[in-house]
């Protein structure tokens, strides 16, 4: 039988690729996220392309009941890999002067949406005596940076949380692994930057970014180890890229 990935914030960037990643090599999927229609037609394409199942379920992980709801409607599935990668940065502000709109958005997605999801999944991985958690975190987790403050914070917490589902999780064999990208290109600055394209295209300029696929082929791996073997935590940045503040731009 196909093992099951179930993958949050699946309709574009490092979810979708990992959803490709995985259709490819076999894997049945659950792909979620808020955009019911991009949802849709990916679903379609990897049914087609890789002759695999694809369930879309359609939620906010900020949404605490529509989160579990949604899951414990599929509690009879066995999800082998959980990929919680749903995460978003918005703003870049001084503290000082900085949108509690924008800190509650990054919060309650970056953290407590990791937490309800997880809640939800990790019964049945403990259930079934086994699983693999892959947290998506970034280099922001790892050092802060000017005007990077909440999104900074949400990050270390999502370094934390690995570590300590690693501990709580020990004892039920289940593997958890967190991948910390540094410049990846992908929506993110747009989001970070509420649309403004030209901002956001100029994060990428001079020097050549991560692409979702790395850090798709990076989460696919780390799965396919024996089962004695655990990956906690991987930093991976561009080769032009020595910290968060530090690049080489030609």
């Amino acid at each position: 039988m196909n093992k099951t990935v179930f993958i949050t914030g699946a309709t574009s960037g490092i979810g979708k690729s990992c959803a490709f990643k995985f259709a490819q090599n076999n894997y049945n999927l659950c792909i979620t996220g808020r955009r019911e229609e991009r949802l849709k037609q990916l679903k379609s394409q990897l049914e087609k392309d890789y002759n695999v199942k694809v369930t879309i379920l359609v939620f906010d992980v900020r949404e605490r009941m529509t989160v579990k709801n949604t899951i414990d409607k599929i509690k009879d599935q066995t999800i082998d890999v959980l990929i919680n990668n749903a995460g978003l940065a918005v703003g870049m502000d001084q503290i000082q002067d900085g949108s509690i709109d924008d800190w509650d958005q990054m919060i309650d997605t970056n953290v407590k949406g990791l937490l309800y999801v997880t809640r939800s999944i990790s019964p049945m991985m403990v259930e079934q005596k086994s699983g693999h958690i892959i947290n998506i975190g970034s280099i922001a987790g790892k050092e802060v940076y000017p005007k990077g403050n909440v999104y900074c914070a949400s990050k270390h917490a999502v370094n934390a949380l690995t570590k300590a589902m690693r501990v709580d999780l020990l004892e039920h064999g289940i593997r958890v692994s967190q991948i910390a990208p540094g410049a990846v290109k992908t929506e993110f600055s747009m989001v970070r930057f509420k649309d403004d394209l030209q901002t956001a295209d100029s994060v990428y300029k001079g020097f050549k970014p991560l692409r979702p696929e790395d850090i798709a082929d990076i989460a696919f791996y780390i799965t396919t180890l024996p089962p004695h073997v655990n990956v906690n935590d991987i930093l991976v940045m561009p080769t032009a890229q020595a910290s968060a503040t530090q690049l080489i731009r030609k």
